[in-house]
């Protein structure tokens, strides 16, 4: 009863619906699994926003923070009970040229105005773009964070590297070699081995946090020489203070700094929005995409005023918590309150894990985000599809997700609009009363419409043409220039032409062909993609 009043308010208000859990109780066995899954989370995100700290050329703690502030505040008002959002390094990459050009302050400003950005898109309902990403895009957009993922593990078999800024770093320095590497190696597949078969013994304790647990016990006990989370760097530090950026409120700033916000709010978006599509699928949920959007605009900016780094949705940490039976937005809450319990009190604890058994986790990640169904599928789908995949994939791995994503998107539209053109054609017979018949099959639109014009041969024809646009549509403004242009080239040829079942949008844009259209009830009804600009224009006869 009290959850129907709250959604009832929340619709009649618009505003988002904080609900918990909408189809099931809070039972204390949900709010367990809840909890124990939040903790797993957090203990992966505390490498994680370590290492993306040190790609964007900033202080461990900066990673934390967003990792912290940008998780909580996602996961009360973001779209999709069960993501997880924090620190990632698709921004962290956009981050450093920033940070090393004009600071750590004008990185904060730029994080405020990135989450501006993504709260005007949320607002304007934008994110409901995201579904005209094709599904081999989303195959490609899977595999490529897959591998991106496994890559960026690797960095955890080398010797610590040193910072000015804390002493420690990520791995930068040589490769692991002898014992240490054999141990490392060891107590991955180990950690892998204990995710594997921990669900086929018990679901009390979700299986990648009893990988960590068993594994880091072990290491502690034996005393065993491996890199721990404390290795890179520390994570002790208080509560995220409250600090406007220290940045001149001018102009020149703000042509600083846009740039870089535009960068990072759109490729944060197309993360948290295709990550968001990611978990429905699995969770079977739909929608929240522009609730998504203002989330993840205000947990950045907020996050900007406390010294962080911003984020957006990290789809490793989230397929861990839904993995982990994570369904609610307890899961996402508890990560993030953990993360902060970390930081204020169990860093020391915490800096003792094995790195191990957080790579062996991320690597159970990956074998469970790959879609290795694609790679039998590409035998057997369309040649494009096929080439969409892997481009995708490559683009992710080599550049970063959002290029891939536009560029996939661009080569699935340029590939439609190319087999839609070549779907136009005609089927011809002449009436007893001497007209030939050119029944039109196929879209009309600017891909097609040279061939449109194609068809028809001006010189043999009789004296009357009719052009039936029955089981054809026209689209654009390109298909409504050729139809005037055929008709002009018949009445130049001396000869009649009638053009019949065309919209009432026809009617009123054919400027030249008007008098020739012929009108009928069974006319279909729909609307053309032509601007307002252009529109007026003919209707003015310019």
């Amino acid at each position: 009863m009290r959850r129907t009043i709250m959604a009832s308010l929340a619709n009649r208000l618009a505003l988002p619906d904080l609900s918990l859990l909408p189809d099931e109780r809070l039972t204390p066995d949900r709010l367990r699994i809840e909890l124990l899954s939040g903790l797993t989370v957090a203990l992966a995100l505390v490498p994680e926003a370590v290492a993306f700290a040190f790609v964007a050329g900033v202080h461990p703690l900066v990673g934390l923070y967003a990792a912290f502030l940008v998780g909580l505040i996602t996961a009360l008002i973001g779209g999709r009970p069960g993501m997880i959002s924090g620190a990632t390094g698709a921004l962290a990459v956009v981050m450093v040229a920033l940070v090393a050009e004009h600071g750590v302050e004008y990185l904060f400003a730029t994080v405020v105005l990135m989450g501006i950005l993504q709260i005007v898109a949320g607002v304007m309902q934008w994110g409901k773009f995201i579904r005209l990403v094709p599904h081999p895009v989303m195959l490609g957009f899977v595999n490529g964070l897959a591998i991106v993922i496994f890559l960026a593990q690797l960095g955890q078999f080398k010797v610590p590297g040193t910072t000015e800024a804390t002493g420690h770093g990520p791995g930068g320095g040589e490769w692991l070699s002898g014992m240490q590497l054999y141990t490392m190696l060891g107590l991955v597949a180990l950690t892998m081995a204990i995710i594997w078969v921990m669900p086929r013994l018990t679901r009390v304790v979700p299986a990648p946090l009893a990988g960590i647990g068993v594994v880091a016990g072990l290491v502690i006990a034996l005393g065993l020489d491996v890199p721990r989370v404390g290795d890179m760097a520390s994570i002790r530090g208080g509560l995220p203070p409250f600090h406007i950026p220290a940045v001149p409120l001018s102009w020149e700033t703000l042509e600083i700094i846009l740039p870089y916000a535009v960068i990072l709010a759109a490729i944060g978006l197309i993360e948290s929005l295709l990550t968001l599509n990611l978990v429905g699928e699995i969770t079977g949920k739909r929608g929240g995409a522009s609730q998504e959007c203002v989330a993840q605009g205000v947990a950045n900016t907020v996050t900007g005023f406390f010294g962080g780094m911003g984020g957006c949705a990290m789809i490793g940490q989230s397929m861990i918590n839904v993995k982990s039976g994570g369904r609610t937005r307890v899961a996402g809450i508890a990560a993030a309150l953990f993360l902060l319990v970390f930081i204020l009190f169990a860093a020391p604890v915490i800096e003792l894990i094995p790195l191990a058994a957080l790579v062996g986790v991320m690597f159970m990640v990956v074998i469970g985000t790959f879609a290795w169904n694609s790679l039998t599928i590409l035998r057997k789908v369309p040649l494009t599809d096929a080439f969409v995949i892997l481009l995708v994939t490559a683009v992710t791995v080599m550049e970063d997700l959002a290029v891939a994503v536009v560029v996939g998107v661009i080569v699935s539209a340029l590939a439609y609009a190319w087999n839609n053109a070549r779907r136009i054609h005609a089927k011809t017979h002449d009436t007893p009363e001497g007209a030939r018949v050119y029944q039109v099959q196929g879209p009309l639109f600017f891909g097609s419409a040279e061939g449109f014009v194609e068809m028809f041969d001006i010189a043999r024809d009789p004296g009357l043409v009719i052009v039936d646009f029955a089981d054809s549509r026209v689209v654009d403004q390109s298909a409504l220039q050729a139809i005037e242009a055929v008709a002009a080239k018949y009445q130049a040829a001396g000869k009649r032409i009638e053009l019949r079942h065309l919209s009432r949008d026809c009617h009123k844009l054919l400027k030249k062909a008007g008098h020739l259209m012929v009108d009928s009830d069974d006319d279909p009804d729909y609307a053309l993609a032509v601007d307002y600009g252009v529109r007026t224009g003919i209707l003015a006869g310019h």
